[in-house]
């Protein structure tokens, strides 16, 4: 057996089949690049579902991660430590708002801001107690613990993992009328992705975040946006919410805060709303770590200078234009995004998702399918125009076969 046959018999054997890796062993990464551990290069065109939106091994946060390692990294929030005052301070201002709550995972942020919601409606709206609701929108993906496939849509996400939490109510992705049929006197919240990325980039309608806002508003319903994936600076902006002008009441943050390095993520809203918090009534170990605050100081620091935001407009630009031409060739059947971050309909009869996928990978390059014969292209910010080039006419390869 070579090396990756053996990595993968032995993970296989030894780890819980929860995920369907293709058949690659990274072993080293630099930049938009990976390699294997036979010494096969690829290029990455997927950067961890956003979370390596400023490339593998990244210089400046691998420094900010060396030199905090060296001092202290954990603490817990037991006692006060010299990286978070700035972290929170820093964050809320890149965000617009006055309180952050760290956490690690996206999972985590998701529950906090469902967690938060019911309690601000108890406190502050009046919602009778164990009445609040929370709306959110089919064909969602805001985690995987057992609140939040709750109200997922995905049967592979809830088979199996019942009984389910109550408190939510499902609409259409995209629908105001549904969405404001929806809302009662005890509705708290509305939470959805600007962007649906699990479900194959889908970008809503215009107006639809704008429409969300002002129902919100009217509502006294928070408008919660899960910005985990589609936020700090994905979609050429450092919000994908920033594309209607739209500014939420709470922001989920996730995924490249902490830079593909460690993982952090945040809610970030107002005193208003983070302020019904008291000591002991939610709380993290690691959430709001030293190592984590250093990255993400880091992480907020690149993304003030609007570089990376600027190089995702204009390549994601390049990758809609070139992948547009490939629609309506009977070989892919539509393209959807925002900057770099797309998602192709492959013709079923040309294979599916995974299939498209596996014959990318032979030819070096590395991405995820979704539902049915999807794929996402998503590759780091810092990828060059070049291999991005080269990395599309990969595709178009494998598209003619």
């Amino acid at each position: 057996m070579s090396t990756t046959e053996n990595a993968i018999a032995s993970a296989e054997a030894h780890s819980a089949h929860n995920y369907h890796p293709l058949p690659v062993v990274v072993a080293t990464a630099d930049g938009a690049w990976m390699t294997d551990v036979e010494g096969r290069r690829y290029l990455d065109m997927l950067a961890g579902y956003s979370a390596l939106n400023f490339g593998h091994g990244n210089r400046r946060l691998l420094d900010a991660a060396r030199a905090q390692l060296e001092r202290v990294t954990l603490t817990s929030r037991a006692f006060h430590h010299d990286r978070f005052a700035e972290f929170c301070t820093r964050l809320a201002e890149l965000c617009g708002m006055e309180m952050v709550l760290p956490m690690n995972t996206g999972a985590e942020a998701v529950e906090t801001a469902v967690k938060t919601a019911r309690k601000w409606g108890y406190r502050v709206k009046g919602v009778p107690d164990g009445m609040a609701k929370v709306i959110v929108a089919a064909d969602n993906f805001h985690g995987r613990t057992t609140t939040v496939i709750s109200f997922s849509t995905d049967p592979e996400a809830r088979a199996d993992f019942g009984p389910y939490t109550p408190g939510f109510e499902i609409v259409p992705y995209g629908d105001l009328t549904a969405m404001r049929e929806a809302m009662t006197e005890n509705t708290v919240a509305v939470l959805i992705e600007p962007i649906q990325g699990e479900a194959g980039v889908l970008v809503p309608p215009p107006g639809y975040l704008a429409g969300v806002r002002e129902l919100t508003r009217e509502r006294n319903v928070l408008f919660v946006a899960d910005e985990i994936q589609s936020g700090l600076g994905r979609t050429g902006k450092t919000f994908a919410c920033e594309h209607e002008g739209v500014v939420p009441d709470m922001y989920l943050l996730g995924k490249a805060l902490g830079g593909g390095v460690v993982p952090v993520s945040a809610v970030v809203s107002s005193a208003a709303v983070l302020g019904v918090y008291r000591p002991g009534e939610h709380g993290s170990t690691f959430g709001g770590n030293p190592l984590a605050c250093a990255v993400a100081l880091e992480v907020i620091d690149m993304l003030g200078t609007g570089e990376y935001q600027q190089r995702a407009a204009e390549l994601g630009d390049h990758l809609h234009r070139e992948l547009g031409l490939l629609v309506g060739g009977g070989a892919v059947r539509a393209v959807r995004g925002r900057g770099l971050w797309a998602g192709v309909d492959i013709d079923p009869e040309l294979g599916t998702g995974r299939e498209i996928s596996e014959r990318l990978m032979e030819r070096r390059v590395l991405v995820k399918d979704t539902h049915g014969s999807t794929i996402r292209i998503a590759p780091p910010l810092v990828i060059g125009k070049e291999d991005l080039d080269w990395g599309l006419e990969q595709l178009r390869e494998v598209l003619r076969g």
